[in-house]
C-alpha cells in the first residue's frame, strides 16, 4: 500500500498545486489528504488514486477554499515571475505559462479541478467524473467551459482569427 502512495504523491501534489496555487499550501493539502487516508481508511473496492484525489478535493473544499488561500496565493511573492536573463524563446514560454497560470486562477474551482485532472493528471472522462461524483455530460461541459475560457483569457485575439 505504501509503495502505491509513493508512485501517487507526484501527481497528487500537481493535482494540489492546481486547486491552492501555491506549492507550500499544496504540501499541506498533500498531507492532510494522507493523513485523513491513513486514518480512516480506505475502501476496498476503490482505486487508490482516484481515491486520492476525491480526498484531496474534498479536503479542499472543507479546509481551504473556505479561507480563501486562493485569493491570498495569487499574490505571493515566490509566485511572481522572476526575470533574468535567458533565451527569448525561454521568456516566451515562461510567459505563456504566466498567462495560462493567471487564467487558471480565474476559473471556477469545479471547471479548474477538471481541467487539472483531465489535462494535467491524463485521467479518463469517465475516471474524472466518478472522483468528483458527477455525470460524464458534467465532466464534458465544465471541462469544455475551462477550455474555451482559458483559450480567450491567454489569446483573446483567437476569437476574431477563428469567426
Amino acid at each position: 500500500m505504501n509503495e502505491s502512495f509513493e508512485n501517487i504523491i507526484p501527481m497528487l501534489r500537481r493535482f494540489a498545486y492546481s486547486l491552492t496555487g501555491n506549492t507550500a499550501d499544496a504540501d499541506d493539502l498533500v498531507q492532510i489528504t494522507f493523513e485523513k487516508i491513513l486514518s480512516k481508511g480506505m475502501p476496498e473496492d476503490v482505486e487508490t488514486i482516484k481515491w486520492a484525489f476525491k480526498v484531496c478535493r474534498n479536503v479542499w473544499i472543507d479546509e481551504y477554499r473556505s479561507r480563501k488561500v486562493r485569493q491570498n496565493a495569487t499574490q505571493a511573492p515566490e509566485l511572481q515571475e522572476q526575470v533574468t536573463v535567458e533565451s527569448s524563446q525561454q521568456q516566451q514560454s515562461q510567459q505563456m505559462l504566466a498567462k495560462v497560470n493567471t487564467a487558471m486562477d480565474t476559473l471556477p474551482q469545479d471547471q479548474r479541478s477538471i481541467l487539472s485532472l483531465v489535462a494535467l493528471q491524463g485521467m479518463s472522462y469517465k475516471d474524472v467524473a466518478t472522483t468528483l461524483e458527477v455525470p460524464v455530460g458534467t465532466v464534458m461541459s465544465r471541462l469544455s467551459r475551462a477550455r474555451n475560457t482559458l483559450l480567450n483569457l491567454v489569446n483573446p485575439q483567437a476569437l476574431g482569427e477563428n469567426a
